[in-house]
């Protein structure tokens, strides 16, 4: 299976800082984020995808139709792979991470996960993943979620160094496995 997976356009929330994991608050692409997600699709263009995976955040669904123009195939929602629920929903990205300063990788804050819970849910999808017969998924989510992927699939990543993973909107990694 070739298994392809993306971070979301460029939002609001991102130029403002703000966390965002309430899939029912309207977080939509911005200008910047509709041409890197239109770039992509481009550049997708040749792939012959069966279907196209997202989570529940508008974000990623709003990504997923700019580069399926190229494709029409469907796009399905999974739970699991919803960005971190943070617990400071429309507040300050940094007052999570100061929240989080104490123990980044277990502190749950006001109701929300850890990174480690969230690791797990991703891992989980990563397993639903690998029994799925596609010959070729897009899978569009978050920077938090392609963290994990990235620590999978390319290997040699503790859990301690999972914020050093910078990944831009719309930018995209292919992996191949064999069955």
């Amino acid at each position: 299976m070739n298994f392809y997976c993306m971070r979301h356009g460029r939002t609001n929330y991102n130029d403002l800082g703000l966390c965002n994991d309430d899939p029912a608050r309207p977080v939509y692409l911005n200008e910047a984020g509709i041409a890197q997600a239109e770039t992509a699709a481009q550049q997708l263009q040749d792939i012959s995808l069966s279907r196209i995976l997202v989570s529940p955040l508008p974000r990623t669904r709003q990504t997923a139709e700019i580069v399926n123009r190229y494709h029409a195939v469907p796009i399905e929602v999974h739970d699991d792979l919803a960005d971190i629920r943070s617990g400071f929903e429309s507040q300050p990205v940094a007052d999570y991470f100061a929240a989080i300063d104490h123990d980044p990788l277990c502190a749950r804050i006001n109701g929300g996960e850890s990174l480690l819970d969230h690791k797990q849910r991703v891992l989980r999808f990563i397993d639903w993943l690998r029994v799925q017969r596609d010959e070729t998924l897009l899978v569009v989510a978050h920077e938090e979620t392609m963290r994990v992927f990235i620590a999978y699939f390319e290997g040699g990543i503790e859990d301690a160094q999972l914020r050093d993973i910078h990944v831009g909107n719309c930018e995209y990694r292919h992996y191949t496995w064999v069955r």
